[in-house]
């Protein structure tokens, strides 16, 4: 088998290589080695480096039964058999002094240069459909992913194994098809209120439907909807209401002609979920507004008035919030969330892409990757969930009693969108604190969360008017009359306008009261103004509207009491929204218009009061509250705290006095926002967004190990599926992107058949395995909590794991070694009591072989590491003292040969700073001694600079061969889930090499000290109470009548060392049962949601 690596696999100075084989076509590198390069100068030895980069350089000819080398200097083999050199090899062979094989280069003999001549046509071929591909320019390409049927059969692209073309990537007879035959992305737009009008004709009977003015529906200049295949699924109010099946068909026909598919509930389920969880529960929160606050501001259901869930009388009592109802609240937000996934993943396909629009349906992205991960074993469509309302304080949330579980189905999506970053941070705030994931800077500027394995973009964009509707409707009759009859009758008095709804958090209260302190300070301007506000009722959150409203008319009554009817046009309409063509009669009238929300999310109307004050109008002000999001988008606006009511008045008098320069200036500061970004192109900046942490997921290594024991198991499988269905089209036209798949292809799941048929047919046995996360269910990051037990649940491994590792230990032919980062009090107490298993602790640091018939008690031994352990707890304990003093919640942990400091129960933001500042002073303080940082979740470590788990692998790896009379190890089986792991994977490969090293070329094992007396046992001590003290490579020796099966396997799929990978711990226990001959079945696989660690193994 011929081994090839690779030179510059990343494609350095790719670009100016092939611009010199352009002007160049005859430049070719034929070096018959790297080494002739070095009587090569200027320009011709650059380009003749850059041509090596994707020639193969072979090393060596190896058996891969054995994995002895076959070539020699001189061309003969190990054992002298040139007749297998020559026939696995073929043709002349030249070989440097040291006796490493030249490689012939554009030699027809040479069968490694064959697979670069292959390779090199595909990529030529790639390079050549990638150019084409450029020139088409197709907004379902760069915005929104298409799916496996836009790509272009010359191609082949990252895992797409599957598409039947020859080895060129070539399918027979098919070229590239032009994109205007390509199938349009389709993209499923889901919101609890489908964004129409759907009403019953009085005269004909007939079902009639219109889009209506929300962000969410569908505009015919949309490129996303035009180049895209849109549907729109969702929940219709009708009028009149919709109450048999046969107007439910007939509404299903009508808006099918629209690309809507109506979802009917029943009412009382309806009411409970839109009434009561959602208005009652998390629109306050969402707005921050703790329950107290409901109760006790007049925001909950008052006394003698009926409950929209149960449809009884509520108790009268002094306190009107009842927290019983929640309950049944939930259950109704669980189960129309349910109903939308139930209909939603009949509809998905892979690869498409489903847009979620607000809290209503907070759950519903966890509910379909569930139904995908069961239908397809991984998700296939990219999900995306906006939230247009306020995203609460983490405090807020975690008042919720179902919040960390709403919080969790919105990080099953692939982006969570929000319209400003306050709101963007709270969430990002709440998943740290609640879920324990942190965010990490991507490219381009993007934020990412690491969920489960993938990569959650957190986004921001603002979205204005639709430019076209309005200038549309200023055309209409009904706006200038209007704008005349508001002129009209308020004379000649300017007008402040004021649209907003009748809820407490709409800060009307707040913009009567200012009004009145303006009245006041400012009598000028009692005879010249006019504050014109209208104010809508939803009958949404009817009890807060009630009180709001019967505060609104006292403070009217006043006001107008005070200064007279005409300081002031009050106004109530029942609905969620005023026509807009009274809207623009009104903005066209007034000359401010006026915001005191003191919770808001995104409110159009002042996006387009501003639009609508455009030339040949006079530039209109916005007087504007800080805490609505309108405000960090308008940069000419106002801005007021609307509880300052000195200040708000002071506003108001500000607007009407400013000059007209000034006026214009704070309408151009706005002008190209408002009318260059309509919810097309807010669409548009999204899906680009998603496509771009998609192709960051895709090209990246990965998460870190850290982030890894929450992976789900297919995640990663679900970027090669991403990739076959052309969402991420990258094609392989480079050794980089060969190197890619050829990794993603290879790095398979442990076949657990191959390691039982292996452990079957061996007799010298090393099983070695890491303890937290591996054997014991690694505790997932959860709530803001601080707990007696971190990093693992329950600290033990299941009562099955432990019988299926004192089976294994029980055969004379098995070594079994659990290795841990933990201190070795605990790793005894775990596993102590199990016979015949070795234990190690402090990743390696200290360890105790395993226990011999009739003993009771280990004998701990450790590693000699050079350092002065005392003399470095001396100078490193006060530091941390010191710190542990100023930050709740941490504490140092003493481990065998290492010192930590835990900040994982503190706040999370105070405990990451001042660990920051604890390695720097450990720096210092610790410069003279050899050791280094490990920096954790929630711990910093100072551990010696030599430590690592490879050492107590290597070690018994190599002794075991050792007292096997020479004949070595015939399997090894090494599993592990984190960072601290990787060492041990590469101590395993290191262990398999030197069975054809020279003994002088090995490098020994650190020495080890007796923790009973501290004395050094010399490497071949006939001592018979030591079982690990021969290393002596000779008797090591292995060919291919001894082959050696090594597995490494990796918990979750990621980045890694390990030749293959398991899904999780239960993979882990299932396997040790198999090759224990235990029962499978007692072990019951979890859920994705994670139940308690109880009820992990059976």
């Amino acid at each position: 088998l011929p081994v090839a690596m690779w030179e510059d696999p990343f494609g350095t100075g790719k670009e100016d290589e092939e611009k010199f084989e352009e002007e160049n076509p005859s430049h070719r590198s034929s070096a018959a080695s790297l080494r002739s390069l070095q009587n090569t100068k200027g320009v011709d030895r650059t380009m003749a480096i850059r041509d090596l980069a994707n020639l193969p350089y072979r090393t060596l000819d190896i058996d891969a039964s054995s994995g002895s080398n076959l070539s020699s200097r001189g061309g003969g083999s190990d054992d002298g058999d040139d007749s297998m050199d020559e026939g696995l090899r073929g043709g002349h062979r030249e070989y440097t002094e040291d006796g490493i094989r030249i490689d012939s280069w554009q030699n027809s003999e040479d069968d490694v240069f064959h697979q670069y001549c292959v390779r090199e046509a595909i990529n030529e071929q790639n390079r050549a459909s990638r150019k084409r591909q450029s020139e088409v320019t197709d907004i379902s390409e760069s915005e929104s992913c298409p799916n496996s049927g836009t790509s272009s059969p010359n191609v082949q692209y990252y895992g797409n194994s599957a598409s039947g073309g020859d080895a060129s990537g070539e399918s027979a007879g098919s070229r590239s098809s032009p994109a205007s035959s390509r199938p349009k992305q389709r993209i499923f737009f889901v919101c609890f209120h489908l964004p129409v009008i759907v009403r019953k004709d009085d005269s004909s009977g007939q079902w009639i439907a219109t889009w209506n003015e929300s962000l969410m529906a569908k505009t015919e200049r949309s490129d996303v909807v035009r180049r895209n295949e849109a549907h729109w699924i969702g929940t219709v109010t009708a009028q009149p209401p919709i109450t048999n099946a046969r107007d439910r068909e007939a509404v299903r026909s009508v808006l099918g002609s629209m690309n809507c598919t109506p979802i009917f509930l029943e009412e009382d389920v309806k009411n409970a979920h839109y009434l009561g969880m959602c208005k009652q529960i998390l629109w306050p929160a969402f707005h921050n507004i703790d329950l107290m606050d409901i109760c006790a501001g007049g925001l909950s259901p008052v006394e003698g008035t009926r409950d929209v869930n149960a449809g009884s009388a509520i108790a009268k009592s002094e306190v009107s919030w009842d927290q019983g109802r929640l309950g049944g609240w939930w259950a109704a937000y669980q189960t129309v969330n349910r109903a939308f996934a139930d209909l939603v993943s009949t509809m998905l396909r892979p690869g498409d892409i489903m847009w979620i629009h607000d809290y209503h349906l907070g759950l519903l992205p966890q509910l379909t990757h569930d139904a995908e991960v069961a239908q397809y074993g991984l998700p296939v469509t990219k999900k995306v969930f906006f939230l247009h309302i306020p995203f609460c304080s983490s405090v807020m949330f975690k008042e919720l009693e179902a919040g960390d579980l709403i919080l969790r189905g919105m990080l099953h999506a692939d982006v969570v969108g929000f319209h400003t970053f306050d709101y963007a941070r709270h969430f990002l705030s709440a998943a740290k604190r609640l879920v324990g994931v942190n965010y990490e800077s991507l490219v381009g500027g993007l934020i990412g969360l690491k969920f489960r394995g993938r990569t959650v973009l957190v986004t921001m964009h603002n979205v204005s008017v639709e430019p076209s509707k309005v200038d549309a409707a200023l055309t209409l009759s009904t706006v200038s009359s209007g704008t005349a009859a508001l002129h009209s009758k308020h004379r000649n008095r300017r007008i402040l306008a004021g649209v907003d709804i009748a809820q407490g958090l709409s800060g009307l209260t707040y913009k009567l009261l200012a009004y009145e302190k303006f009245l006041q300070d400012y009598p000028v301007w009692k005879t010249k103004v006019v504050l014109v506000q209208k104010v809508l009722v939803p009958r949404s959150r009817p009890h807060d509207e009630a009180h709001t409203l019967r505060e609104l008319r006292l403070l009217v009554h006043r006001i107008q009491k005070e200064n007279g009817p005409e300081v002031i046009d009050y106004e109530e309409i029942a609905g969620s929204a005023l026509p807009i063509d009274r809207r623009l009669a009104l903005w066209s009238s007034a000359e401010i218009l006026v915001i005191t929300a003191v919770r808001e999310g995104l409110n159009m109307l002042p996006l387009e009061y501003i639009y609508a004050r455009k030339p040949p109008l006079s530039p209109g002000v916005v007087v504007a509250s800080e805490f609505c999001a309108v405000c960090s988008i308008l940069n000419g606006a106002v801005r007021i705290n609307p509880f300052d009511l000195q200040r708000t008045a002071s506003a108001m008098d500000k607007a009407l006095t400013m000059d007209a320069n000034e006026r214009e200036g704070r309408r151009h500061r706005d002008a190209e926002f408002v009318s260059t970004s309509p919810s097309a192109q807010w669409a548009a900046n999204v899906l680009r967004d998603m496509n771009e942490v998609a192709l960051v997921d895709v090209e990246s290594d990965g998460g870190d190990g850290d982030q890894s024991e929450d992976a789900a198991p297919g995640v990663w499988d679900a970027k090669v599926l991403a990739c076959l269905s052309g969402e991420n089209k990258k094609p392989i036209d480079s050794t980089a992107a060969f190197l890619a798949k050829e990794n993603e292809t290879s790095f398979t799941h442990l076949s657990t058949d191959a390691v039982v048929r292996a452990y079957r047919s061996t007799t010298r046995r090393v099983i070695i395995c890491d303890f937290n996360g591996t054997i014991v269910v690694k505790e997932p990051a959860g709530k803001y909590l601080k707990r007696d037990i971190l990093g693992s649940s329950g600290n033990k491994p299941p009562a099955a794991v432990i019988k299926a590792l004192a089976d294994l230990c029980a055969d004379p032919s098995n070594t079994v070694f659990v290795v841990s980062g933990d201190a070795q009090e605990n790793v005894e107490s775990a596993l102590g009591t199990v016979p015949g298993l070795g234990l190690a602790a402090s990743n390696g640091a200290c360890f105790a072989p395993p226990l011999k018939e009739g003993e009771t008690r280990r004998t701990w031994q450790s590693f000699d590491l050079g350092v002065d352990w005392e003399a470095v707890k001396r100078a490193a304990l006060p530091i941390m003292s010191k710190f542990t003093a100023r930050t709740n919640g941490s504490f140092v942990k003493l481990t065998h040969s290492s010192l930590g400091w835990s900040y994982y129960s503190c706040d999370p933001e105070w405990g990451l700073l001042q660990a920051s500042h604890l390695v720097l002073e450990l720096e210092d303080a610790l410069r003279a001694f050899d050791v280094r940082f490990v920096t954790l979740k929630g711990v910093i470590e100072v551990v010696p600079r030599m430590l690592n788990k490879g050492l107590i692998v290597k070690k018994a790896l190599r002794e075991v061969a050792a007292k096997h009379g020479g004949d070595g190890v015939d399997f090894v089986l090494v599993m592990g889930d984190d960072i601290s792991d990787e060492k041990m994977f590469t101590a395993a490969f290191s262990f398999a090499s030197e069975t054809e090293e020279d003994v002088t070329d090995v490098i020994p094992s650190a020495d080890v000290i007796s923790d009973s007396n501290n004395t050094i046992l010399a490497t071949g001590s006939e001592d018979e109470d030591v079982p690990m003290v021969d290393e002596d490579p000779l008797k090591r020796r292995a060919g291919a009548e001894n082959p050696l099966y090594m597995f490494t396997a990796a918990v979750g799929k990621k980045p890694t060392h390990a030749s293959n990978y398991v899904n999780d711990a239960w993979d882990v226990g299932s396997l040790l049962l198999e090759l224990s001959g235990g029962d499978r079945a007692a072990l019951q696989r979890p859920s994705l949601e994670g139940e308690e660690t109880e009820d992990f193994f059976a």
